[in-house]
This record gives C-alpha cells, sequence and structure tokens, in this order.
C-alpha cells in the first residue's frame, strides 16, 4: 500500500484531474489480493504507460487507440508504470507507424523512456513489455506522431516551344514548389502580395504532379507574358498543429532567368604525384539568379588539406588517400543543376614482387602453368613478360606478353618453355623512373632422351664390353631407377651411384652372352630405353659398284665375266676374317653356285677382288657375299649384275641420235641446273618465239623434224645453264667420237659446251669442248675425241648470254669406237639455211689434257 500512496500523492500535485483518475484507478487494481505460492507470496506483472514530455495532445483515436502527438526536436518522455512480485523487469520496444514497417531491435531496460530531440524517423509504436516470472507478461503501447513542416524548396523550370513555324516562340514555365511535413501541408501560390488560384485566368493553372517525392505543387505559367515576370511566393502551411508556423519560400522571375553552367580549369581526368600541390578551377558560364557553387568528394569527405574559395578547389602536398572524385556543382534552382567531375589519380610508385613459394614453378611436360607477379602502384601498370634466359620468343610468338593481372597462363607447356622468365611494370602510371622487375622460374619436368636408341656393338670372342645407356636430357636430370633385360629377362643390377647414365658390363662376348640388350632408364617423369645388339660376327662386306660391267669374253658362246670388288667394314671390331662364302644364283632359277674364297689378310679399305666367269648373255644373276671368322658366318650383303650394251639406240642399223623419239634415246635432263632442254618441231614451235635466233627446222630441214634446243627468254638470266646427260656406256674400246650438229644464231649466244662424265670410286665431269657466240643461222657440225679410262656418259651444257636473243640447239648426236675423222676438229659440214650469211669457219676449243693430246696427234 505504501509504494502505491506514494505514487499517488507525487501525480496528485502534478498532473490534471484525468491523471490522477488514471493513477487512482491503477493502483486500486494493484491492491487486488494475491495468491500465495509456497512460502512467499507472488502476483504477476501488471504495466501502465503514462506521458510526461512535452506532448502536443494526447487523444483517442476512432478504435481507442491512445495517440501522442509530439512537435520534432521537442523531449519525449514516456514512463511504465509496474506492480506485481517480484518487481517486473521492464523493456521497451518500437515499431514504426506502419505495419509493413520492420520490428525495430533497439531496446531500452528501463522503466522511464526518454528521448531528447527527438526526430521524425523515431516517430511509431512503442511496446512496454513488464514480465517477472509470473503469469503472462503484461505489454502495454502507445503511438507516438512526430509533427514537423521543413522549408519548402521551390525550382523553376522553363519550356520553349516553336509556334507558328519559326516566326513566333512560346516559353511556358513552371514553378515546383516541394516540401516535406506531418501532417501533410497546404499550399498557397502568391504573385506579389496577389493569392493566385488554380484557372483564374487562361495564363495560370496549378497542379499536384504525379510520382514526386514530398508534397508538390506545381504552378504553371502558359506562355509567357510580360504580366508573368514577377515575384513568386509559395507558402506552405500544416495549420499551426504543434504550434509550427507556415513557412514560404520566393523567386523573381525575370526575363533573363537561367539555369546555371559551369565548366572546368582541368581534365576531367587528372592524374598527379604524391606531394604536388594542385588547383581546379570551376567557373559560372551561365546562370540567373547568381547560382551557389559547391565542391564535393566521393568516397569521404573533403581532404583536411584542402581549401575551396568560391570555385576554386586547392590541395596541399597531395596524399594517395586524397584520390576520388570531386564533384563541382552549381545550383540556382532554375532548371537542374550543373555539375562537373573530375576523377584525381595520386599515383602510387608501383613495386612488383614473387608470392611466397612462387619463385620457382615446377610442372609436367603438356599441363598447363601459371606464373604470377605481385604488382602495386596507383594508377595499378600491366605486367610485360619476357624471355630471360633464351633469344626465344614467348609461346604467342611474340617476344613480349602483356598481362593485367599479373599472371603469365601458359597451356600444354613443353621442355622448350622451361627457364628464367622475367616480369616488369610497363611505363603506364606516369612515373619517370626504371621499371620494376622479378624473375620466375619455369621448370617443366619431362621423360629423359638417352642415346644410344640402338646400337649394334660387335666384339670378338672371349673379350669384355661396357654398355652405356645415357640420359642426354630431361627433367629431373637424374637416374630415378634403370632396368635391364637381356633377351627380355630381366637382370640383376646393382644400383648406380652415377647421375646421368647406367651401365652394364659383359665380361666375355661368347654364343651364351650374344643378344639383345635393353636398359630402361626412369627419372620419375617418364621412361626411355636403349637397345644395344651384342654379337661376334663380321660386319657385312662393301660392294664397289663402280667398277666396269660385265664384259663379253666369248663372243662365240656370248659368255661373259665380270670383276666383283668388295672391302670390309670395320675388320679389327672382331676376330680375324678367315674366308668368304660366295653365291651366285641366277635369277631365273632357284640353284645356288657357292665358293668359298680364303683371306690371307684383311685391312680397312682394302679391295679384294674375285672374277665370276661364264656369265651368260643377256641373264641377271644375284650375288650374295658373307664374312666368316672363328665365331661364325657374319652378315652378308648382296648385289644384282646385269649385262648392258655398250650403247642402246633406237635402231640397231643407225647409232645416231636425233631425238625424233619421245624418250630421246636415254638421255635425262640434270635436276642440280637452272632450267631444262626443250625438245621441239617447226610444227610445235611457239609462233610468237623470238625472231633472229635459233633454228627454224631441224638438220634435216622437214617440218616433221625434232631436235634439242635451250630458251634464253625469260625467265633466264645470264648464266643460267641447262645440262642434258646421255646413258651411261661401258668400255669396250680405247677411243670414241662424238659427233654432233649444232646451231648457234643470234646476238646474245652463250656457250655450248661438252662434258664426259666418268664413273669410278666417284663420278668426274671434265669438259672437252667448247663454243661461245654468235655462229650464224645454218647448222654445223662438230667431232670430239673422247677416251675415257671407265663407264661414262655424255653431257650437253647450254649457258644463257645476255639477253633473250640466245637460243641454242643440237641435233643428231653420234658416239662410233675408234678415232674422229683425220681433218681440223673446227666445225668440218655446214648447213646454210635459207637466207642466212654464212661467218668463217673457227676452230672449237678443246678442254682437257687427254683430248688435247689427241687433238694434236691427230692433226
Amino acid at each position: 500500500m505504501l509504494p502505491g500512496l506514494f505514487w499517488l500523492l507525487f501525480f496528485a500535485g502534478n498532473e490534471g484531474s484525468a491523471l490522477k483518475m488514471e493513477m487512482i484507478c491503477f493502483l486500486f487494481l494493484s491492491l487486488v489480493p494475491v495468491y500465495s505460492r509456497g512460502q512467499g507470496v507472488y502476483a504477476p506483472a501488471q504495466a501502465q504507460i503514462i506521458h510526461a514530455g512535452q506532448a502536443c495532445v494526447v487523444k483517442e483515436d476512432n478504435i481507442s487507440e491512445r495517440v501522442y502527438t509530439i512537435r520534432e526536436g521537442d523531449t519525449l518522455v514516456l514512463q511504465c508504470l509496474v506492480t506485481g512480485h517480484p518487481r517486473p523487469q521492464v523493456r521497451w520496444t518500437k515499431t514504426a507507424g506502419s505495419a509493413s514497417d520492420k520490428f525495430q531491435e533497439t531496446s531500452v531496460l528501463n522503466e522511464t523512456l526518454r528521448i531528447e530531440k527527438i526526430q521524425r524517423l523515431q516517430g511509431g509504436r512503442y511496446y512496454c513489455k513488464a514480465e517477472n516470472g509470473v503469469g503472462v507478461p503484461a505489454i502495454k503501447s502507445i503511438r507516438v506522431d512526430v509533427q514537423y513542416l521543413d522549408e519548402p524548396v521551390l525550382t523553376i523550370h522553363q519550356t520553349i516551344s516553336d509556334v507558328r513555324g519559326s516566326f513566333y516562340q512560346e516559353k511556358t514555365v513552371f514553378l515546383r514548389c516541394t516540401v516535406n511535413s506531418n501532417p501533410p501541408a497546404r499550399f498557397i501560390w502568391k504573385r506579389g502580395a496577389e493569392t493566385l488560384s488554380h484557372s483564374q485566368d487562361n495564363g495560370v493553372d496549378i497542379y499536384e504532379p504525379l510520382y514526386t517525392q514530398g508534397e508538390t505543387k506545381v504552378l504553371k505559367l502558359k506562355n509567357l507574358r510580360p504580366q508573368d515576370y514577377a515575384s513568386y511566393t509559395c507558402q506552405v502551411s500544416v495549420r499551426n498543429v504543434c504550434s509550427i508556423p507556415d513557412k514560404s519560400i520566393t523567386f523573381q522571375l525575370t526575363n533573363t532567368t537561367a539555369p546555371p553552367a559551369l565548366k572546368l580549369s582541368v581534365n576531367e581526368t587528372l592524374v598527379v604525384n604524391p606531394g604536388d600541390n594542385i588547383t581546379m578551377q570551376c567557373s559560372l558560364t551561365g546562370g540567373d539568379p547568381q547560382p551557389e557553387v559547391v565542391w564535393s568528394h566521393s568516397p569521404g569527405p573533403m581532404p583536411p588539406n584542402s581549401l575551396v574559395q568560391g570555385g576554386n578547389l586547392t590541395i596541399w602536398r597531395i596524399h594517395v588517400e586524397d584520390s576520388g572524385y570531386y564533384n563541382c556543382t552549381a545550383i540556382n534552382n532554375v532548371g537542374n543543376p550543373a555539375k562537373k567531375t573530375v576523377n584525381l589519380l595520386v599515383r602510387l610508385p608501383p613495386t612488383i614482387s614473387v608470392p611466397k613459394g612462387q619463385s620457382t614453378i615446377t610442372v609436367r611436360e603438356g599441363s598447363r602453368a601459371e606464373l604470377q607477379c605481385e604488382v602495386r602502384g596507383k594508377p595499378k601498370p600491366p605486367i610485360i613478360w619476357s624471355r630471360v634466359d633464351k633469344e626465344t620468343p614467348m609461346p604467342s610468338g611474340t617476344m613480349t606478353m602483356e598481362t593485367y593481372d599479373g599472371k603469365l597462363r601458359l597451356e600444354s607447356v613443353s621442355q622448350e618453355m622451361s627457364g628464367t622468365y622475367k616480369c616488369q611494370t610497363a611505363r603506364y602510371n606516369g612515373f619517370n623512373i626504371r621499371p620494376r622487375e622479378a624473375l620466375v622460374q619455369l621448370n617443366v619436368q619431362f621423360p629423359p632422351v638417352v642415346e644410344p636408341a640402338f646400337q649394334d656393338v660387335r666384339q670378338g670372342v672371349g673379350r669384355s664390353i661396357t654398355l652405356r645407356c645415357t640420359m642426354l636430357k630431361g627433367s629431373p636430370m637424374k637416374v630415378a631407377t634403370s632396368i635391364w633385360r637381356f633377351n627380355g629377362t630381366l637382370l640383376a643390377q646393382p644400383l648406380s651411384e652415377q647421375q646421368d647414365y647406367s651401365e652394364l658390363k659383359v665380361d666375355s662376348v661368347s654364343w651364351e652372352t650374344s643378344g639383345s640388350y635393353e636398359c630402361s632408364i626412369s627419372n620419375d617423369v617418364g621412361v626411355s630405353t636403349c637397345l644395344f645388339q651384342v654379337s661376334a660376327k663380321a660386319y657385312s662386306p662393301e660392294f664397289y659398284y663402280d667398277t666396269p660391267n660385265p664384259t663379253l669374253s666369248q663372243k662365240q658362246s656370248k659368255n661373259y665375266s665380270y670383276v666383283l670388288q668388295w672391302t670390309q667394314k670395320e675388320p679389327d671390331a672382331v676376330d680375324p676374317i678367315l674366308k668368304y662364302r660366295l653365291e651366285v644364283r641366277q635369277l631365273a632359277q632357284r640353284n645356288t653356285i657357292q665358293t668359298f674364297i680364303p683371306v690371307q689378310k684383311m685391312e680397312k679399305g682394302l679391295l679384294l677382288e674375285h672374277i665370276l666367269p661364264n656369265l651368260k648373255v643377256p641373264q641377271s644373276y644375284e650375288v650374295r657375299l658373307t664374312p666368316i671368322t672363328s665365331f661364325g658366318a657374319g652378315d652378308m650383303a648382296a648385289r644384282i649384275i646385269r649385262y648392258m650394251e655398250p650403247i642402246n639406240y633406237p635402231s640397231p642399223t643407225d647409232n645416231t641420235c636425233r631425238f625424233e623419239d619421245e624418250k630421246i634415246c636415254g638421255f635425262v635432263q640434270d635436276k642440280m641446273d637452272n632450267f631444262d632442254w626443250t625438245r621441239q618441231n617447226a610444227l610445235t614451235q611457239n609462233p610468237k618465239r623470238t625472231v633472229n635466233t635459233g633454228p627454224p627446222t631441224d638438220i634435216s630441214g622437214t617440218p616433221e623434224g625434232y631436235y634439242m634446243f635451250i630458251e634464253a627468254s625469260r625467265p633466264r638470266v645470264t648464266g643460267d645453264k641447262a645440262r642434258l646427260i646421255s646413258p651411261l656406256y661401258n668400255i669396250t674400246a680405247k677411243y670414241y667420237c662424238v659427233s654432233f650438229y649444232y646451231h648457234m644464231y643470234g646476238k646474245h649466244i652463250g656457250s655450248l659446251n661438252l662434258l664426259v662424265r666418268v664413273r669410278n670410286k666417284r663420278a668426274i665431269d671434265t669438259q672437252v669442248w667448247s663454243l661461245s657466240g654468235n655462229r650464224g643461222n645454218m647448222w654445223q657440225q662438230a667431232h670430239v675425241p673422247i677416251n675415257p679410262p671407265g663407264p661414262f656418259q655424255i653431257i650437253f651444257e647450254g649457258v644463257r648470254g645476255t639477253s633473250y636473243e640466245g637460243d641454242i640447239a643440237i641435233d643428231d648426236v653420234t658416239l662410233k669406237k675408234g678415232d674422229c675423222p683425220r681433218k681440223p676438229i673446227g666445225p668440218n659440214k655446214a648447213v646454210a639455211l635459207p637466207g642466212s650469211g654464212v661467218p668463217a669457219l673457227h676452230s672449237p676449243r678443246l678442254c682437257g689434257p687427254l683430248t688435247f693430246f689427241l687433238y694434236m696427234l691427230l692433226r
């Protein structure tokens, strides 16, 4: 009873009669008998909200809800009176006035809730919850309505439209007045002291636009008239609720009213160095009334080392953190605000480094690798990658690659990509300093590459050999394991301490130890194999193929013999060769004649001979030759022997080649010269051919007769050569005579050369005849004696002169045994063509000491 009486006396002196009655009722409720629980007396919690602040009014709304109205900026005091035993705990919570707003988590654990200078967002429903663990908690609420009226904002918008073409323009002005208030405000428009009403004349409209923030009224002045240039006032009122007075704003509309316009003294992006002093000037270029210029910074406030004077913004000793967007805004409430933005970038000197643990990258061949360098700087510069230890391009094909995130991504790396890579900063952020750089090592692991891949090892019986399988390259460059096999059987081999090879020693070569040895080397990435073939067999003999072909020995029986010549490959590699097994078989038969050729002494490079007699014409034979040592038979060599006639011309009764057949008597074009000889006649020659050069027909004078010639027109150039090579002829006589006709007409004639190619140990070309220059429009004959020491070929070489009038031709080539005619070797027969001028005959130049001697002898 005492606490209740105390509260009754307290409020009796401080509140009105309504509050006194409220309190007395609450105290009587508190005297209701409580119930006993165990050893004590308990009572459930009860609560009641009372207010003691600066309320404008407390009223009951139409749903019996208590509404507490207060002006923004005043002090709110709410008190939650509770009873119960034990004494209840009190908690204040709030929700906004709208049911859709989320519950506010802010709570106050106190019986009295006091809010100094209450703001509009703090309006809403307040709950007092009292609980003491007995019965259900007691919850009471009250709605707080915060009243306010802001200063109105007046903005002016103008539109101009053409009327009746370009002879007359209408200007319409919209005065937009916006305000935030609670309760909703009432708008009054005035022109001067005159209050304006909607449609009071044809030039004025007042309306409320849709989709606006706050409360808005628009005064529209249509087709602006002279009397419309006046002072306009927007007055707003909440009808003195909570003693809030009316507010107004006035604008003077003139014929010069215009929105603001700006210009900047710097670029939209400004890059500066740390420590610089900078000034950005924002100048007004238009606007009436005079706009207000304001600078702002985003993100964050203006830096403390900055100063704004009018439209000028100065920043002293600029820091990196002063970077950002600086906005210059001009406002005069006419049209839209004018705004200019400067993106200020304060450079940060670049640094580059390799992340911890990333300085060496190890990957397997064929996989993906990523090299990374971390770069810092403002602006952040790109990274340029290049190779350091190799003059090779990057995988892209260029010498450098540019990345913006500092990561060099390599797909399907190969062993050639191993090495050191350099990352360096590009000159991007404007600092006049050398590029920063760092190094990253790329190790591409790949299987070993070994030698020998295959080796044929020969050794004498009883001698030892050491087989070595060497790792030429690999990553890692270390033999992890090596496995040896003999004829497929695994060998027990102790671990080798060597790093890049594996060895196996064969103590004694014999039949039992001869065979295939295989060494498989691994470096933990892959495996490669060396293969050795070990034996004591002798190597194969090597035939001497440039010996003369079989020669006719008995004309009656048509038998011939052949001198078989050979050398022995590496005779000292194994035991001495004791003999050769010779097997001869006629190709058309299966029977083989076998003989043995004893050997007294064998040296490397020694030429051995054996005559094969009684060979039949025109049969061919297969010859097999096998060396034999104490170990047994060695490697065999085989060849085919064929009989060839010395000369093979189209007709057995005519040994002259007239080039009438497409096979041109077995002559072939040299593949190593500059161009080819051409076969043609008067019917197939180009009708647009160059005049004053070359023959019109062959030596016979008929249009059907063929000859060989060289075309000197483009694309031929001075010195180009064309070579025509005869078949290979065997020696059946000591002397031969080569006869042929030539045609060398034109002022740019080059040279015609005759060469003899002798087939001995190697082919040797000897020039035996040569003639140069213009020889007139006629065919002339040459006779050239030769005495080749071995099988031979003749070669006609045409050399192009200084220009296109240089065609050279040949025809009717004859090869005869014996001496040439005993008369001057010079042209001894000339066939003049119609209309030609016949020059004096000159002796051709003989080449080579042998032919020169014959020439002098025959003269």
